[in-house]
């Protein structure tokens, strides 16, 4: 058994080695393909643009790889992303309800310290009051939770398309970039708000990250084990909103991304273990992401964003994630 055990844990570790070592491969490509090494100001240009990007990538493969595996774990099922509790939605209706009341040249449109700030706060805000009040009226139900968040994706959509429909072309052209995930123009002092807002919130909930193994067993066994299951799935849910949401006000909405990078991680980690996957998650985020600026920038010349490849990727993914469900049924 002990050597089933050590065996195990030195084939993850090989695995955790070849995805950093992956993740600093492409992460060199990414900083050096095509800078001009020969010129000083260009060079300290592209290398102050590009470490701006990848730090960027970092903190998104972060929060939506942790947010996303916690979210499987406490909905106990794998082809469900945290974009069903409707931040996505929210983040679009925001920012489309900005340039019909305001317009396009409106300094809340066009500051992007001021749009981070405002994003993040009705996100946050809503998502709290929202998911606090739901929980305590379905005494702690999951489940009610997830399919109110589902209503609100399509509430919040709906508004979204009827202001669009209303507003003027020129407008919606301006609006239509910033509805796009891009890791492009991403201000210094976004990122550093949004790492220390990350940072906080995985500090208030390493507690319960810590047994999120043991809640993965079942209700009645989590606290038969002492857990004070309600209060841990509660402050759980809501650092799962406030990491997406983080996540989304800095780059826009990834539907697809965290079902990817979640599910990729409990297919080559046959772990329990949650600090195992939720890296693993990572740090195949930061392999996909980098990789993929890689080739929207070299490649297509940023004729196409990044969450084209996304969206289409995870929508053949999920795909085969429901026949593989149903082969095994």
């Amino acid at each position: 058994m002990k050597k089933s055990t050590s065996a195990i844990r030195a084939k993850s570790r090989r695995k955790f080695a070849v995805l950093v070592l992956l993740s600093l491969i492409f992460i060199a490509l990414y900083m050096t393909v095509n800078v001009r090494f020969d010129h000083p100001k260009l060079f300290a240009y592209a290398m102050n643009q590009r470490s701006t990007k990848v730090m960027v990538m970092i903190v998104v493969a972060f929060a939506i790889g942790a947010a996303s595996m916690v979210f499987q774990s406490i909905i106990n099922n794998t082809i469900v992303t945290p974009c069903l509790l409707g931040m996505n939605s929210l983040y679009s209706l925001v920012h489309t309800a900005v340039v019909f009341f305001l317009g396009s040249g409106s300094v809340l449109a066009r500051n992007s310290n001021l749009s981070f700030l405002v994003d993040l706060a009705i996100m946050g805000v809503v998502a709290t009051l929202t998911y606090s009040c739901i929980f305590k009226k379905t005494k702690y139900n999951v489940l009610y939770v997830l399919l109110i968040g589902t209503v609100l994706t399509s509430f919040f959509s709906s508004i979204q398309t009827t202001l669009v429909r209303a507003m003027d072309p020129n407008e919606y052209e301006t609006l239509l970039s910033s509805l796009v995930a891009s890791f492009s123009n991403i201000n210094d002092s976004i990122l550093l708000l949004a790492v220390i807002l990350m940072v906080c919130v995985v500090v208030a909930l390493r507690k319960e990250i810590a047994v999120l193994d043991v809640i993965t067993l079942g209700k009645e066994q989590a606290i038969n084990l002492g857990v004070d299951y309600d209060r841990t799935i509660r402050k759980l849910l809501l650092g799962v909103v406030l990491l997406i949401s983080v996540a989304t006000a800095l780059v826009g909405p990834i539907s697809f991304f965290g079902l990817i990078v979640a599910n990729l991680a409990r297919q080559l980690f046959k772990t329990y273990r949650h600090t195992e996957l939720i890296l693993g998650s990572v740090l195949i985020g930061v392999v996909l992401l980098t990789a993929g600026q890689l080739i929207v920038e070299q490649v297509y010349s940023y004729g196409i964003p990044i969450s084209v490849f996304i969206t289409v990727g995870g929508g053949l993914y999920f795909l085969y994630l429901l026949l593989a469900q149903r082969r095994r049924k």
